[in-house]
C-alpha cells in the first residue's frame, strides 16, 4: 500500500529535521559563514568587479548574493548526509534497513528532511534581497524557493550516495570538498560564465548546479538575461538531473 511507503519516509524525514533543529550549532554556523563570505567578498570587490558578460545594472554585492544563498543551500544538504554515517555507527541504519518497507521510501524520506532543511537555511537570507535592490516580488520568491528546493533535494541525493558507503565522517568530508565545492565554483555562482575563459566556459555548461542557479536567478529577477541558459531549460535540466541522482541513491541503498 501506498501508506506502507509514505509513513516510513515522513518518519525519517521529520527525524531528520527534529535532530537539526536540536543542534544550534549547525544550525547558525552555516548561515554565518555564508554571510560572512558573501560580505567580505562582495564588498570587497564592489569596486573592481566587472567581469564580461554581467547583467545590465547588477553589482558585485548583488551578483554574489544568489550563489551566496545557494552555497547555504549546498553546505547543509551535504553536511546532512553525515547523519548517514552517524546512523550506521549507532545501529540504527541497520535497523531501518531489516524493515519490510521499501528502500526507495527510506531514500525518499532522508532526501526530503535533508531537502527541507536546506531550504528553511537558504530562506533566512532571502528578506535581504530587497535591501540589496534586488526587485523580487511574491511570485518570484515562491518559484525561486520552489528551484532551490529542487537542488537541495538533488545535493542531498548526491550526498545520499557518497555517504552510503563511508565509513568515516572525514573519509567522506575529503571526498565532499573534492567533488561538490568545484561544482559550486562552476555555477556561476562567483563570475559569470561569458567572462570565464574558453575551457571553464565547457566545463560550467556541464555543470547541473549552474542551471539550477539559473532558474534561481531568472526567478528572483523575472527575465532571462541574468542566466546563461533560458528558464525552459535551466528548470528541464535541474529536474531532469534531481531524477537521476534520486535514482542514484535508490541504486545505491540497494546494494
Amino acid at each position: 500500500m501506498v501508506t506502507d511507503a509514505i509513513l516510513p519516509a515522513f518518519s525519517l524525514g521529520w527525524r531528520e529535521i527534529v535532530r537539526f533543529h536540536r543542534d544550534r550549532a549547525r544550525v547558525v554556523s552555516g548561515i554565518a559563514t555564508a554571510l560572512l563570505f558573501w560580505v567580505l567578498i562582495g564588498f570587497g570587490m564592489a569596486g573592481s568587479f566587472a567581469p564580461a558578460g554581467m547583467p545590465a545594472g547588477v553589482g558585485a554585492v548583488e551578483y554574489l548574493f544568489p550563489g551566496t544563498v545557494v552555497f547555504v543551500v549546498l553546505v547543509t544538504a551535504i553536511v546532512g548526509t553525515f547523519s548517514l554515517i552517524e546512523d550506521r555507527r549507532s545501529g540504527f541504519l541497520q535497523g531501518v534497513i531489516v524493515a519490510p518497507v521499501p528502500r526507495s521510501s527510506i531514500v525518499l524520506g532522508k532526501v526530503v528532511g535533508g531537502a527541507t532543511i536546506a531550504l528553511l537555511q537558504g530562506a533566512v537570507l532571502l528578506p535581504l534581497l530587497w535591501p540589496i535592490g534586488i526587485p523580487v516580488d511574491v511570485p518570484g520568491i515562491l518559484l525561486g524557493a520552489g528551484a532551490l528546493f529542487v537542488m537541495a533535494f538533488t545535493l542531498t541525493c548526491v550526498g545520499f550516495v557518497l555517504a552510503w558507503g563511508m565509513e568515516s565522517i572525514q573519509g567522506f568530508h575529503g571526498i565532499v570538498n573534492l567533488l561538490l565545492l568545484p561544482l559550486w565554483f562552476l555555477s556561476g555562482a562567483l563570475f559569470p560564465l561569458d567572462g570565464a575563459a574558453g575551457p571553464l566556459q565547457v566545463l560550467m555548461r556541464l555543470d547541473p548546479l549552474a542551471y539550477g542557479l539559473a532558474a534561481f536567478r531568472q526567478a528572483l529577477y523575472g527575465r532571462a538575461d541574468v542566466a546563461f541558459a533560458d528558464p525552459a531549460t535551466a528548470w528541464a535540466v535541474t529536474i531532469a538531473f534531481a531524477a537521476a541522482a534520486f535514482g542514484a541513491a535508490v541504486f545505491a541503498s540497494r546494494r
